[in-house]
């Protein structure tokens, strides 16, 4: 009896030692098969390091080192102007100088060169100038300014509003759009594109070349301007635009009154006396 119950548990001892050997041999196989599969992944989609924000960042805030952090992004698929290194976003020699943030970020957004100022630099608008362009400021009101739902950042069409010269009255008023896809640079005081919501701005500022500024200069001192907004994306070219008061009821064009020829008269001149006096007579020509 001893002798069958020794047998029996070396056999038990035996299975069990087979079990677990078996069970270590597959999760060694799995593990091994996994390794070869993150292996070949990262093989066929290459990753670089790029640093994205760790928390929400607004506009004026100045960027340190604890508000952003390093992922693994694929190395074809990386933002136009995105940070990949430390030391190209903190450069050692600006010091303690800092990076402003321009344009609002979200958490895990990736850190562009178009939303920070350079180190040490102000968030003013002249960080938003391009090379060529100048900032102009228009006046607006609720109606003009578009019910006060326009942003920095967005872009608008510009209407002149006024007499035309020489006009003589008899068009009225006359709106012609001067201005195409000008691009605001701030609203009031604010150049940041964050605005929670519609503000009656008191007035907008622009950026356009110095031709632009000159003629729009002339157009807000001539008479009003009212601007529209145009939607993202919207690359169309609005051809010239002007409407008056006729074309606007649908009474067309003024035309001038036609001359009626008068007869010809033709006389000759004779002396009665002391007198002399015309007399009418047929013309030959």
């Amino acid at each position: 009896m001893r002798a069958v119950f020794g047998l029996v548990l070396i056999v038990g001892v035996a299975l069990a030692g087979g079990a677990v050997m078996m069970a270590k041999n597959y999760i060694s196989a799995y593990q091994n098969e996994l390794a070869r599969e993150r292996a070949a992944r990262a093989e066929a989609v290459p990753t670089v390091d790029v640093f994205v924000a760790t928390k929400p960042l607004k506009y004026g805030e100045r960027l340190s080192q604890d508000a952003v952090r390093a992922v693994r992004w694929p190395e074809n698929a990386i933002p136009e102007g995105a940070y990949t290194t430390l030391d190209a976003l903190f450069p050692p020699q600006s010091g303690d100088k800092l990076r402003v943030v321009l344009r609002a970020m979200e958490k895990d957004e990736a850190v562009m060169a178009a939303k920070v100022t350079a180190p040490g630099e102000d968030a003013g608008i002249t960080s938003r100038l391009q090379r060529g362009m100048r900032a102009f400021a228009i006046k607006v009101d609720v109606s003009s300014g578009v019910s006060g739902f326009l942003r920095p950042g967005d872009k608008v069409d510009v209407y002149w509003t006024g007499m035309m010269p020489g006009a003589g009255g008899s068009r009225g008023e006359v709106t012609r759009l001067i201005e195409t896809n000008v691009e605001l640079v701030a609203v009031d005081q604010s150049a940041g594109g964050d605005i929670n919501e519609a503000i009656i701005a008191r007035t907008v500022t622009v950026a356009a070349k110095p031709a632009q500024v000159a003629a729009l200069a002339q157009a807000q001192t001539t008479g009003r301007l009212s601007l529209a907004l145009v939607g993202a994306g919207d690359d169309t070219i609005a051809s010239v635009v002007e409407v008056d008061q006729r074309t606007l009821l649908g009474l067309g064009a003024l035309e001038a009154p036609q001359e009626v020829e008068k007869e010809k008269i033709c006389t000759i001149r004779t002396r009665r006396g002391a007198e002399v006096v015309e007399i009418p007579i047929p013309c030959t020509n």
